[in-house]
């Protein structure tokens, strides 16, 4: 490749990624999840579009894919509250397990009997799409604030189901006779212990190291955590675990553990993950040849439409009856199953393996994700507030940031308080801090003052509060509590804990 040549890629690449960008605001107002445009975007510069690219490599694909699912999966467990998702862990690991199970079964018996699909594609295609995509989910229901109990079992679900379904989908795609349904049972439990194991140690061992080792500039921070995520995966992978629920664990366990520069390193890992998003579905889109869809754009139609009516429910109830999950809930779960990345990344495996009809498969699981995200992605809103789940009565956290100050051997701790946080109208010296700690200095409109004891606090303000290395989380929980029950916290309840509805 020449000089020339790699201006004008640089220049195609950075021509998609600006129109990409663009795709996200029009996302945000349409209701519609970004990635039917960025896939949208790729269609338009393939082979049958404007840009007549012709792109044909399923093993390069598969690979940037993988990798781009590292990084989406780090980012989600970067985000994912554990004291939100804790309530939520069983239910979650259930519909991960047993209702990808109940999802694969019913949806391939569909795939066999209506569609006439040989057994083997058919429980590929059911494997594929019983994975779900958290991004998908949210990018629809980010105005829509529900209860923490449920979108603490959907990001749980979908950053633990994709495990299962990766080796469910290699598995069917082996050569040879698929193995007995208890042979699979047992590679599917070994492979999620090993890659639980090792997402949580890792994740330990590098918050750990990042709490206690002053790195020398703040920059470093968020290559680091990105770091030890991709390293859980690595390590996952080759004791043969699991590697992308040790990617999910350890990026949770970072993410939980107050790390310093913490907001920096949330930003960066968003910002990577939007790349990895774009990248990945624009190559997604190039691969796909759009007249070849139409053959099979009603079997497509079809076997959605047994996943998302019939599979998805079944699994939702079948797996929630051991809890106390009202109706609305299950209902709202049912339908929001959307299918993203990772179905149309793992419908590349077949393709590699050379599975026959493996390019069938590919086009039935593009449109089903397409179709069925235009359906469920728009309506989920709606659906919410129908069933009355929308919660906006919540105080907003706090965003603290935390920088070390190794030779004082303290923190410095950076608190916006935002809008509708009940500090606003609270005393310095009603916050009540640990001793070790105590505001030194707030910065209102632009203006930085040392506060009294008296000074009264308002929404908007960022303060800087200097603890001792003893009381930094305990400072930190109080200012939490004060934020969401604001003066009297703690003697009403208050503890400084996102509590479920």
């Amino acid at each position: 490749m020449t000089v020339h040549h790699l201006n004008q890629l640089l220049l195609v690449c950075s021509l998609v990624l600006l129109v990409a960008v663009a795709a996200v605001r029009i996302s945000s107002r349409s209701g519609l999840p970004s990635l039917l445009l960025y896939l949208g975007i790729g269609v338009a510069i393939g082979q049958d579009g404007i840009g007549d690219v012709h792109f044909d490599n399923a093993e390069l694909t598969q690979v940037i894919g993988y990798a781009a699912l590292v990084v989406i999966l780090a980012e989600g467990g970067l985000g994912t509250k554990w004291k939100e998702i804790r309530p939520a862990l069983p239910a979650a690991a259930v519909l991960s397990t047993v209702g990808v199970a109940v999802s694969v079964g019913i949806t391939a018996a569909g795939a066999h009997y209506l569609v006439g699909l040989e057994w083997r594609q058919a429980l590929i295609i059911g494997a594929v799409v019983s994975s779900t995509d958290a991004a998908a989910v949210f990018s629809v229901l980010r105005k829509v604030p529900l209860p923490s109990r449920v979108t603490g079992i959907l990001e749980a679900e979908s950053g633990f189901n994709d495990a299962p379904v990766v080796i469910l989908v290699v598995a069917f795609s082996t050569a040879g006779p698929v193995d007995d349904w208890y042979v699979l049972l047992g590679t599917i439990a070994l492979e999620l212990a090993i890659g639980a194991a090792i997402g949580i140690a890792v994740g330990w061992l590098g918050a750990y190291g990042l709490r206690h080792v002053a790195l020398p500039a703040s920059g470093l921070y968020p290559i680091a955590v990105m770091a030890i995520a991709v390293t859980a995966y690595a390590a996952g992978a080759m004791a043969h675990g699991s590697g992308f629920l040790a990617v999910y664990l350890a990026s949770m366990v970072l993410g939980n553990a107050r790390l310093p520069h913490w907001p920096a390193t949330r930003g960066f890992a968003e910002g990577l993950g939007w790349i990895a998003q774009i990248g990945m579905f624009v190559l997604l889109g190039l691969l796909v040849t759009p007249h070849d869809l139409l053959d099979d754009t009603w079997h497509a139609i079809l076997i959605g439409l047994v996943l998302t009516v019939v599979a998805r429910p079944l699994e939702v109830v079948l797996s929630l009856l051991p809890f106390r999950t009202p109706w609305q809930e299950k209902a709202l779960l049912s339908w929001a199953g959307l299918r993203g990345a990772v179905p149309i990344i793992l419908a590349t495996i077949p393709m590699v393996n050379g599975v026959e009809d493996s390019q069938r498969i590919f086009n039935i699981v593009f449109v089903l994700v397409v179709v069925y995200t235009l359906v469920q992605g728009p309506t989920l809103p709606w659906l919410a507030r129908k069933l009355r789940l929308g919660d906006a009565s919540e105080a907003a956290d706090l965003g603290i940031e935390s920088a070390p100050l190794e030779r004082l051997q303290g923190h410095l701790l950076s608190v916006d308080i935002p809008k509708s946080s009940r500090m606003h109208g609270v005393e310095v010296g009603e916050l009540r801090l640990p001793q070790g700690s105590a505001v030194t200095l707030i910065v209102r409109e632009g203006e930085s003052f040392v506060p009294l004891p008296t000074t009264v606090l308002r929404r908007g303000d960022e303060l800087l509060v200097v603890a001792t290395d003893p009381v930094r989380d305990a400072a930190e929980k109080r200012l939490r509590a004060v934020g969401h029950g604001g003066k009297l916290a703690g003697w009403l309840g208050t503890d400084g804990e996102k509590h479920q509805s």
